[in-house]
């Protein structure tokens, strides 16, 4: 269980839950890689590394289930995140600018 355990990486901030919400819907995103944020300035994404690992959304928000054999956030240019089983709220850090409210370039 994931409880209230997290972990960040970068501008990604990625916190336990006790479970997904139960009307969260499976991303279907065409290839094999969970990609969890994409880098606005460089390019790189936010990737899970797993075969059991699974992106939700709901009203939203992005949530990830990660199954037994955990899972490793990975990113060219940053430190890799070891997940535990469990489920997951993903949180894009988002910046102040006069104009407006934006996420923050990686």
């Amino acid at each position: 269980m994931a409880g209230s355990k997290m972990y960040r990486q970068g501008d990604v901030l990625i916190v336990g839950i006790e479970s997904l919400p139960p009307d969260a819907f499976p991303v279907v995103t065409g290839d094999d890689r969970v990609v969890v944020a994409y880098g606005e300035a460089t390019g790189h994404a936010h990737v899970l590394a797993s075969d059991d690992a699974e992106l939700f959304e709901h009203r939203r928000e992005q949530f990830v289930r990660v199954g037994s054999g955990g899972a490793e956030l990975v990113h060219d240019e940053h430190e890799t995140v070891t997940l535990p089983e469990g489920d997951y709220r993903i949180v894009l850090q988002r910046e102040y600018a006069p104009e407006e409210i934006r996420p923050v370039a990686d």
